[in-house]
């Protein structure tokens, strides 16, 4: 008695679709051997299995039902099928199936097979041609008994089968065949050992090297076995030693080394296998140990400790760790691209240097032999005890282009289409160009911003032209709303009909129900509904989506009986469907098959209702039917989807007579598709090339367009807006996804694909594996790699027929096929299922792109591979993506206006006589600022400044401005580089020369002691910080220069608005970013797919795989200050398009799309910055009264904060042990910087100036001044602390002033530390000859990035100020520190008194190591509130009515906090507190709650905090309340 599958196996657990068709098999018997490890299950079923389901049962049956069994499963499958299953039909829908299985079951057969010919002879006889030949005639029984099984046995058809064979036709040859081979043999002999010894290292493979012919990406066990025969041959031989005489084995140490033996130390030898021993061969590969002859094995293959093994790879990365006993552990992780493993040997450190010298370098190819063993600091595998080290060549196989005449690549993706490409655009472009290619197309998706750096690929002498493209996403809303519209109006007869189909090709599916609803005038009077026996089976599919099986359409009329009967109902009628496109290509292609007329106009409802309900996002038949109210009962059913789609059109005829559309001919002209339409319309590729300049500009219009008006989802170009702009773009038909494409598979009206065609200008084919997903679904109509062809061969004859060049591309996304692997991953990570069935999307040479296209003859494939992508490329000029001049802005009479200004502002403080030392540096600078065209950004920079302090914002400058006295005097900074002087305010008296201002160079001015004018008796001011000009614009202004301001926070936001004022609206733009997947993103994808397939990575191979992810687009975003100035009468597509930052569509910033890197050699960057100071001090000034520009620089108290904490009252012990006052103050107020501090103990306000300039370097302070100045070999005055420093110490050491600028601009940016400065040797002598100090020297080849003095004077003077206001006005400084620089303040841990406040610092000291980041914020903010209250200062508990939501204030000589600094708050349910308490008084928490929105969760802390506890539970009042 057979049971349901599903009652014999209950526990089974599978995916919805093999569950479905489960549903009614059912199972007769199961058996067992007797040794109970195989199971035979005997499966019935009413329905057709494909094979490949099949197997994936008995995997999962294994899998779920026997995890610790080895069990082998199979199950013998019986249909009972319906009367539908024809042989042919049988054919059509198991051939692949049927292929499968005898792959699995024997090779030999299932080739023979795959290139057999089928035939059906009669309705029950089936012909098998086999190629004749020996195998065939051998196997022919074997193949017949097979079949016959199936078919009669397993399908229960009762055929005949009837083998026969036929003759294999002669292959063609190819043109120039003779070149080719000529060319393939020179690629053979560089591949070859003797080739490898003349080419650069790395480009060729050796073969005679063990293992060499094997591809990096190989995946056979050709390395295991080698290992095992290695392993067996050792065996042999130690068999043999163990018979040889002791004498004859001292004849033969080297075969005693081979088997890993040890020599003893005799004579005061060095044993052998010493772990810091070094070379011990004669031959000159061998960099360390002995020489040894075994074969590598794939690490892949080492899965655990296996002792002793030899591998050969790459050196990815090194690194070395100096140990006791003057050794050091050498470290590198090498690979041989099937996996890494990391290498780990002990280096006497005499021998170091000589072993890294002698080839163990990153990127060294090397063959390592060594002992597996499992690191016991990181439990990671590595290869320790290293016995030997030799060098090989590289082993990695470059695929050459070896075809005369060469291809172009028309289509190519690159990192930056968003997580999809993988391969760098400069590395495609090398390849293209060393295959010989002469030009290659760099098509990203939907973007352009690999165009710069593809720029920066080719050299100005380069014979390569880059084609700049872009992989558009094109809407069609060419296409009216009415299609044929034969003056009909809405009073007309409308037949509203939906058809159920068996797959979505009308040429190979069929219909299976018809149902229609006529409309006459505006009501429904008619209904028509019918199945239709397609005379094939329906899929599981189908009939899962339908309800429709097989039994229902049996008795059913064929749609040669009923199409005449439909076509005669519908007679005279418009023809409306829900996306009518596909309904209409089944009635179409039927008719014409049938020889009916079917010249009908046609209304589509998705096009109507996008026009008419322009709110909705989606348009499918249920998500409209509900949006107009109307029922729908049976969805995917015709009868119930056509009546459904009825009273749709009926509602949307009434929306269109309320906007006077009466006929067809109104309803085509209607204006229809809106930004928000196009936005929700579906698109397709389309691959647009720049031609020339016209067209390139015209294309960044385009991607503007897309990105600013268009983006949902992705970025989209109308057809309208595309033949606006299409002057000088060339408009190809792209992959499988572009409109040509998707038009042949849907198998529209021969007039739609005419249509279509002549729409573009080149059409586009693809290698077949490209599009082979399409047959691993059921929702794509194509069946067997057969259809793939003819779609191919379907496009090449509309070239044909249309005179338009057809061109083979490879849709290239990574370089070469092992590359798969990156994009794999990416897929995976971004939630794509079929991420493991990677298309092979690599760039291919000629020959391969021939061979993909030989289907089409020798000479079309020639055609469409090499001649046609070559006219393309030739109709396509040399250009350049980014413009090569430089365009600053123009404001008029800029010279003047920035003279005049300098020179009233120098007046005002020097007098009318101008000391000589102020004239000399005034002309000096003008002359260079004015001369290379600088005076408009001063204006610019000073008409910002100027507004902010008018609207109370001091303005911090930053980076070298402060370098100008120009700067200085126009306003734009507070540092004045002069030298030290005094200035009397009242008399202009100055002194610059006197022996003590002599005294302070280099120093600041407000170090030197109070004085008063020697004229009349006023207190002098004291200026000057000594910083030369040359460090902002170099000694010939060619440094190019860049003003840097640093604006409040809370006021950056209008200054950005204040550019548009200045410059014009639309003329300003916000510098754009690109974010790509960084190292450690990349990581984390990485590591969660190996962990999600169950596969085990060592860290080394994971950092490898990283490497190749990294630098893939996710993102565009913002500079936080950035902003892009074009000048008046430009056009901004003529250097970038532009967008919004991350494809915003609800923001109105608008970002260049290129990164600003790209272009700012063209247009002027500002950089617009917030910055926490200026904010700090404009509350500051609002809480104490007082100016920030009158605090004196030169206070005792405050420079005692940087020594000791005597300033605060308070001493050490009272916070925690911190010895200085310098907690909370910017720029010092870091535990790295208080250590600085207490090392150098800084007496002056230029020592502090100098300390910031250490703190903010790189690789200044740490092992490099630090160390100088504990050795006494430098002082804080004489060790770098800015890149002035450096400038002028060599001028004063007699160096030329531009050289000494040039050491000084390679120094700062880290060139010589990085070994990127070639000139450093010549350099370095001349300083050395000069009597520059070694120390010095080397102290310069340390640096990685220097700060100039003009940056750190100005930050330092915004944090004396702060420091001041710190001793003087405490709790104002307290107050704006809390509400503005504390990250992490909390109302329950800090302000519940002294000894609660410390309880929780111990406790987060207790857990320093494993603290969070938000908790190290935290004990940040701790440490400043203890201070606080060692100061004797106290908060007051939050009033929900005083209390604001983001600022503290100052109540009765305490400090009240924000609302926001209650645990849970947020920014915006603080304001929403504030705002709620100004309508009154609370009446309880549920009142609270509901005004405030404020979660249960807070409130009850706010309870338990003593802030809500004397509000009542609810308003409500109980009898005991009265």
């Amino acid at each position: 008695m057979a049971k349901s599958f599903f009652e014999v196996f209950p526990q089974l657990k599978l995916d919805t679709d093999l569950q479905g068709m489960l549903d009614d098999a059912t199972v007769s018997k199961v058996s067992t051997t007797r040794q109970r490890n195989s199971l035979r299950i005997y499966l019935g079923c009413g329905r057709l299995l494909p094979k490949e389901k099949v197997y994936f049962l008995e995997d999962e049956l294994k899998r779920q039902l026997f995890p610790q069994h080895v069990m082998n499963i199979k199950i013998i499958e019986k249909f009972q099928l319906s009367e539908q299953y024809t042989l042919k039909n049988l054919l059509d829908v198991y051939w692949n199936s049927i292929l499968t299985e005898f792959h699995r079951y024997s090779l030999l057969e299932y080739n023979l097979l795959r290139h057999a010919k089928l035939d059906v002879v009669e309705e029950k006889v089936l012909c098998v041609s086999l190629e004749d030949t020996v195998l065939a005639h051998q196997k022919e029984e074997e193949i017949y008994h097979i079949l016959e099984k199936i078919f009669n046995e397993r399908c229960n058809l009762s055929i005949q089968i009837e083998m026969e064979f036929y003759e294999k036709e002669a292959s063609k040859y190819r043109k120039n065949a003779d070149i080719k081979m000529q060319n393939e043999v020179e690629n053979v002999i560089r591949l070859s050992s003797f080739g490898a010894k003349r080419q650069m290292e790395g480009e060729y493979m050796e073969t005679n090297e063990a293992g060499a012919s094997e591809v990096p990406w190989e995946t056979d066990n050709s390395a295991v076995k080698s290992a095992k025969e290695t392993a067996e041959k050792k065996s042999k031989k130690a068999a043999v030693a163990k018979k040889e005489s002791p004498a004859a084995a001292e004849k033969k140490p080297a075969k005693q080394e081979e088997r890993g033996g040890f020599k003893k130390n005799f004579g005061g030898k060095r044993d052998f296998r010493d772990r810091g021993s070094y070379k011990k061969s004669d031959n000159p590969d061998v960099i360390y140990g002995r020489d040894f002859e075994e074969e590598a094995i794939r690490i892949e293959q080492i899965m655990g400790e296996m002792g002793e093994v030899v591998i050969r790879g790459q050196i990815l990365s090194m690194d070395e760790r100096p140990i006791r006993g003057e050794k050091t552990i050498l470290m590198f992780s090498i690979t041989d691209f099937t996996d890494t493993i990391m290498v780990k040997m002990f280096c006497k450190n005499e021998y170091l240097d000589e072993i890294k010298d002698g080839g163990v370098a990153k990127g060294a190819f090397l063959k390592i032999k060594g002992v597996t063993t499992i690191d016991r600091f990181d439990s990671e595998l590595t290869i320790g005890s290293v016995i030997g080290i030799k060098k090989i060549p590289s082993f990695v196989s470059t695929r050459m282009d070896t075809s005369p005449v060469k291809r172009v690549e028309l289509h190519c993706h690159t990192k930056m289409s968003d997580m999809d490409g993988v391969s760098d655009v400069k590395d495609i472009i090398k390849r293209a160009m060393k295959w010989g290619h002469k030009a290659i197309a760099i098509t990203d998706h939907g973007d352009v911003q690999a165009f710069p750096d593809a720029n920066h690929a080719i050299g100005k002498d380069d014979d390569f032209k880059i084609i700049y493209g872009m992989e558009a996403y094109l809407v069609d809303d060419l296409k009216g709303l009415v299609e044929h519209p034969m003056g009909q109006s809405f009073a007309d007869t409308f037949v509203v009909f939906d058809l159920e189909t068996t797959g979505f090709s009308p040429s190979k599916n069929q219909i299976i129900e018809i149902g229609a609803v006529k409309v006459v005038n505006g009501s429904i009077a008619q209904r028509f509904s019918t199945f239709v026996n397609p005379k094939v089976p329906i899929p599981f599919e189908i009939e899962q989506l339908t309800s429709i099986n097989d039994d229902m359409v049996l008795d059913a009329p064929t749609i040669d009986e009923i199409l005449p009967k439909f076509m005669e109902f519908c007679q005279d009628a418009v023809m409306v469907a829900h996306n009518a496109d596909f309904d209409m290509s089944f009635i179409q292609y039927n008719c014409s098959a049938l020889g009916l007329d079917c010249e009908k106009t046609v209304l589509d409802t998705v096009a109507l209702s996008r026009v008419l309900l322009p709110s909705l996002n989606r348009f499918k038949l249920d998500t409209v039917a509900k949006a107009l109210n109307i029922s729908l009962a049976h969805h995917h059913r015709a009868v119930d989807d056509a009546a459904c789609t009825a009273e749709i059109f009926v509602k949307l005829v009434e929306m269109l007579r309320d906007r006077g559309v009466e006929t067809m001919e109104d309803l085509d002209q209607m204006e229809s598709y809106t930004e928000e339409t196009i936005r929700k319309m579906p698109s397709y590729h389309a691959i647009m090339l720049a031609q020339n300049d016209i067209g390139r500009v015209n294309l960044y219009r385009l991607v503007s367009d897309s990105h600013i008006k268009y983006y949902n989802r992705r970025p989209k170009i109308p057809k309208s807006e595309f033949m606006k702009y299409r002057e000088g773009i060339l408009l190809g038909s792209a992959c499988e996804a572009g409109e040509l494409y998707r038009t042949l598979l849907r198998g529209s009206s021969q007039e739609e694909v005419a249509r279509i065609v002549q729409f573009y200008d080149y059409l586009e084919i693809q290698p077949l594996g490209n599009n082979a997903f399409m047959l691993r679904t059921d929702k794509e109509p194509v069946e067997s790699e057969e259809d793939l062809k003819n779609i191919n061969r379907q496009i090449v004859e509309l070239g044909e027929q249309f005179n338009k060049l057809v061109v083979a591309t490879c849709d290239v996304h990574f370089l070469d096929p092992e590359d798969e692997v990156y994009r794999r991953i990416i897929m995976a990570g971004k939630g794509f299922k079929d991420a493991d069935d990677q298309a092979p999307l690599f760039l291919r040479t000629t020959e391969e792109m021939l061979k993909e296209f030989e289907y089409l003859g020798s000479e079309k494939a020639e055609e469409v591979v090499i001649e046609n992508t070559n006219k393309i490329a030739n109709m396509c000029e040399k250009i350049s993506p980014v413009r090569p001049d430089k365009c600053p802005p123009v404001i008029e009479n800029s010279d003047g206006m920035l003279r005049e200004i300098c020179y009233t502002r120098a007046h005002e403080i020097y007098g009318e006589e101008l000391p000589t030392v102020v004239v000399e540096r005034l002309e000096r600078e003008l002359n260079s600022i004015i001369s290379n065209g600088f005076a408009v950004m001063y204006i610019i920079a000073q008409k910002l400044v100027w507004k902010s302090n008018e609207d109370g914002y001091l303005v911090g400058s930053r980076g070298s401005v402060g370098s100008s006295f120009v700067a200085t005097m126009a306003g734009i900074t507070e540092v004045n580089p002069l030298s030290p002087h005094y200035i009397c305010n009242n008399c202009h008296y100055v002194d610059f020369d006197s022996d003590l201002v002599k005294s302070y160079a280099g120093k600041a001015g407000c170090d030197m002691p109070d004085r008063n004018c020697p004229h009349c008796g006023q207190k002098l001011i004291k200026e000057g910080f000594d910083i030369p000009f040359e460090t902002f614009l170099g000694f010939k202004g060619n440094k190019e220069p860049d003003i840097d301001l640093n604006f409040s926070g809370d006021y950056q936001s209008k200054a950005h608005k204040y550019t548009e004022v200045i410059f014009g609206d639309g003329q300003t733009f916000r510098a754009g970013t690109i974010g790509t997947l960084a190292d450690k993103t990349a990581f984390g994808y990485v590591k969660n797919y190996y962990e999600e397939r169950g596969a085990h990575k060592r860290n080394c191979e994971i950092d490898r795989i990283v490497q190749g992810c990294v630098g893939v687009r996710r993102t565009t975003g913002q500079h936080p200050g950035g902003i892009i100035v074009l000048p008046l009468g430009e056009n901004i597509y003529s250097f970038t398009p532009v967008q919004h930052p991350a494809n915003d569509m609800t923001t109105d910033i608008i970002t260049t799309h290129f990164d600003y890197h790209s272009i700012d050699h063209n247009l002027l960057k500002l950089d617009i910055l917030g910055h926490d100071d200026p904010t700090m001090i404009r509350m500051l000034q609002d809480l104490t009264g007082v100016d920030p520009q009158t605090i004196p620089l030169d206070s005792p108290e405050v420079m005692s904060l940087f020594q000791n904490t005597s300033a605060l009252g308070i001493e050490p012990e009272d916070i925690g042990g911190c010895k200085l006052g310098a907690l909370g103050i910017p720029e010092f107020g870091t535990d790295f910087a208080m250590q600085m501090l207490i090392d150098t103990k800084p007496q002056a306000f230029s020592d502090l100036v100098r300390i910031a300039g250490l703190s903010h370097g790189t690789d200044v302070w740490l092992g490099n001044a630090q160390t100088l100045i504990q050795e006494g070999k430098a002082t804080i005055s004489t060790a770098i602390c800015t890149r002035d420093d450096i400038m002028t110490y060599l001028i004063g050491k007699g160096l030329d002033s531009e050289e000494a600028f040039t050491i000084m601009e390679r120094v700062r940016k880290g060139a010589v530390a990085n070994g990127k400065c070639k000139e450093w040797p010549e350099y370095k002598q001349d300083m050395l000859d000069h009597g520059v100090p070694d120390w010095y020297v080397w102290s310069c080849e340390k640096i990685k990035y220097m700060f100039p003095k003009a940056h750190a004077a100005a930050y330092v003077m915004m944090a004396w100020r702060i420091a001041w206001c710190k001793v003087f006005y405490p709790l104002a400084y307290y107050a704006a520190f809390f509400s503005i620089r504390a990250t992490s303040f909390n109302y329950e841990l800090m302000c519940q008194g002294k000894e609660r406040l410390e309880y929780f610092m111990h406790d987060y000291e207790r857990r320093k190591d494993t603290l969070s980041k938000k908790e190290q914020d935290t004990y940040k903010d701790m440490r400043i509130v203890q201070e606080m209250y060692a100061r004797g200062f106290e908060f007051l508990p939050i009033d929900l009515y005083k209390a604001k939501a983001h600022h503290f204030q100052i109540i009765d000589n305490k400090l009240m906090p924000s609302i926001s600094t209650i645990d849970g708050l947020g920014d915006k349910a603080a304001d929403a507190v504030v705002e709620a308490a100004k309508d009154g008084k609370f009446l309880s928490r549920d009142d609270f709650r509901q005004r405030t929105k404020v979660s249960k969760t807070v409130i009850d802390l706010m309870v338990d905090l003593g802030i809500l506890s004397d509000l009542p539970e609810s308003n409500q009042l109980s009898l005991f309340d009265l």
